[in-house]
């Protein structure tokens, strides 16, 4: 991970450029040309602000990138990608400076290109299969997906923003779209354009689901989550907020009763797991889902303006090794915690974070404890928490996914003092709309069965995002409304 600033990164890339002007490259060339580093607020700042850590390519840095693309016919980098844009194409027009033209091939099928670039795994995705990784042997050597795909999508919104989407004449078809996260909102686009009018029914004040609610600001600043929902409301989409599908009306009414067409089901899986052990009621363990969405959605960093009080926390341990831990990990040290703990059973090689999220999290500060988790919270008198009793583990063999089971070291246990503790190991499918919706099939998980359209077991009702695929990413979440769009169309193009 570079330590270098903006400017010193910038100026590295336009002598790099010049040497490039005129030059016909050839693959030796371009396997040659170094990966460009994305500038980084210093650790030290950032650690205690709220400001976006990643600042984005300067306009050279992402020409250099651009150049260092392959532009290979099979194009593996496309099958990587859960809505197949036009990589290639994409990057070719980056290095030619038409940026315009780069926006364009993007827009055919990611609509959220400022958040993709920002929040998806590009390194378990599009990268991995780049074939100039693969032959410089590293994916954190494969060209730079992601981050051009940012840097396009921010050059566009400096610009003015993308140009709104043509929305056709009336149909008199209503849909319903349940959740207002990067599934329904790709979804709510795709279904307007083709005329039929849409609402989107959302549990909380803000439009946004998890990229509101779960990361933080110096991940994805909330500006641009807001734009894409003022886009919709231009394009004509209606937005219910505060509005629990399930509890505020049932969805079956919407359908039966209130005139909709089709129901999109989009609701995430926002129902946090916890270990099981002794003492996770105590005062001061919560939950990441609880303590994200009151840090982001609820601006408890913001102490003038919170609408939450935030729990006082000095030495703070998260339970877990994915992106959700290491945002509660970077989010308690920004809400004035001395020292964070991450606690993973693995080690750093089996954490399912991004490696970006895991390095910027080690810069930081945080500390990683590895091969370690606890068998017990430990409360003090009044009832709060004082600590943990830390187990320690050894890798066996490999488990079903191919990582390698943790196996506890016997007499290892360990009292360890904390005063907070922040469990990130995974979400369940609230139940509520599967108890409320009958004939809605679920699996045992809650998660809605759909098939490769994804169509529900109920007519004219679909489902896509987590509360479909348990916790996943952005990209799969769009990917999914992509497919129940097409499918909803073409459902109320039949019913014409």
């Amino acid at each position: 991970m570079n330590m270098h600033s903006a400017g010193d990164l910038g100026a590295k890339a336009k002598e790099v450029l010049a040497g490039l002007d005129g030059r016909e490259l050839g693959n030796k060339d371009r396997m040659a040309l170094p990966v460009q580093d994305m500038p980084c607020q210093d650790p030290l700042d950032r650690a205690r602000n709220m400001e976006e850590v990643a600042l984005g390519y300067a306009e050279a840095q992402a020409r250099i990138e651009a150049a260092r693309c392959l532009q290979c016919k099979n194009a593996p980098c496309v099958s990587g990608c859960p809505v197949s844009i036009d990589i290639p194409g994409f990057i070719a027009q980056v290095a030619k400076g038409d940026y315009h033209a780069a926006a364009d091939v993007i827009r055919k099928t990611n609509l959220l290109p400022a958040i993709c670039g920002r929040v998806c795994p590009q390194e378990k995705q599009c990268q991995a299969p780049c074939t100039l990784g693969k032959a410089l042997k590293g994916v954190d050597k494969a060209v730079q997906i992601g981050r051009l795909e940012r840097f396009v999508a921010d050059r566009e919104r400096a610009a003015g923003g993308a140009p709104m989407p043509r929305v056709a004449a009336p149909t008199g078809k209503r849909v319903a779209v349940i959740g207002a996260g990067p599934a329904g909102l790709t979804v709510a686009a795709d279904v307007r354009r083709e005329g039929h009018e849409v609402v989107i029914f959302e549990a909380f004040q803000k439009p946004g689901g998890v990229m509101v609610y779960g990361i933080p600001e110096f991940r994805l600043p909330k500006a641009i989550v807001r734009e894409e929902a003022e886009k919709l409301e231009r394009m004509g989409v209606s937005f219910e907020l505060n509005y629990l599908v399930g509890r505020t009306r049932p969805l079956s009414a919407l359908l039966e009763e209130d005139g909709f067409d089709a129901a999109f089901v989009g609701v995430g899986a926002g129902l946090p797991k916890f270990m099981g052990i002794p003492g996770e009621n105590l005062v001061g363990v919560f939950s990441a889902n609880e303590y994200l969405t009151r840090a982001n959605l609820m601006r408890a960093w913001d102490r003038d303006r919170a609408a939450t009080p935030i729990y006082p926390s000095k030495r703070v341990a998260v339970l877990g090794g994915g992106n959700v831990a290491m945002d509660s990990a970077r989010m308690a040290l920004r809400l004035g915690a001395d020292e964070v703990h991450v606690l993973y059973r693995r080690t750093r090689d089996e954490m399912p974070a991004r490696a970006e999220e895991v390095a910027h999290a080690i810069e930081e500060g945080i500390v990683f404890d590895f091969l370690a988790s606890p068998t017990e919270v430990l409360g003090d008198e009044k009832g709060a928490v004082r600590g943990l009793r830390v187990m320690s583990y050894e890798l066996g063999e490999p488990d079903a996914s191919g990582r390698r089971s943790p196996v506890a070291i016997d007499g290892s246990e360990h009292d360890v003092p904390y005063d907070t503790v922040i469990v990130a190991v995974g979400n369940e499918s609230n139940p509520l709309l599967a108890k409320t919706t009958p004939g809605l099939a679920v699996d045992k998980k809650g998660h809605v069965l759909v098939d490769e359209s994804q169509k529900s077991s109920l007519d004219g009702v679909w489902a896509g995002g987590d509360i479909v695929l348990g916790a996943a990413t952005v990209i799969l979440a769009m990917g999914e409304g992509r497919r129940a769009a097409a499918a909803i169309n073409e459902y109320l193009r039949a019913k014409d």
